[in-house]
């Protein structure tokens, strides 16, 4: 078992500006709606306005920080894993190809193999 912890929001403050981002977001959708008379660009500029705004509510919060923290040390620990060349990585690609080839294969023969033994021998349809 893992003794990772799990973080939740339990301050009413965090989980108020989430609600308010959450809010924010679908006064967003509900303009973009409602202004089906006006151009497309200010109904776009509507949605992606409380879009930001949005963003910006959950950005300045606990939660948000700790997102951006993780992000960041994922993105770090991407740059650190060795990935293969084009060479092994083309290789690895032609092992599971045949792999999957081979398994296909047999499966059949095991597939044909019980339909002759139940179809053929035990009930004689065939």
């Amino acid at each position: 078992m893992s003794n990772t912890n799990v973080e939740t929001v339990n301050r009413g403050s965090e989980r108020l500006k989430l609600g308010l981002a959450v809010l924010v977001l679908a006064a967003g959708i509900v303009g973009y709606s409602i202004l089906e008379t006006q151009p497309g660009l200010v109904r776009v500029g509507v949605f992606v306005g409380a879009l930001i705004v949005a963003a910006l509510i959950v950005f300045f919060s606990d939660t948000g920080k700790r997102t951006i923290a993780f992000a960041r040390d994922s993105y770090g620990e991407v740059r650190r894993v060795h990935w293969p060349s084009r060479k092994e990585a083309t290789q690895m690609t032609g092992i599971v190809f045949l792999f999957v080839a081979v398994m296909a294969v047999l499966l059949w023969i095991i597939d044909k193999g019980l339909e002759w033994v139940i179809y053929g021998l035990l009930l004689g349809w065939k």
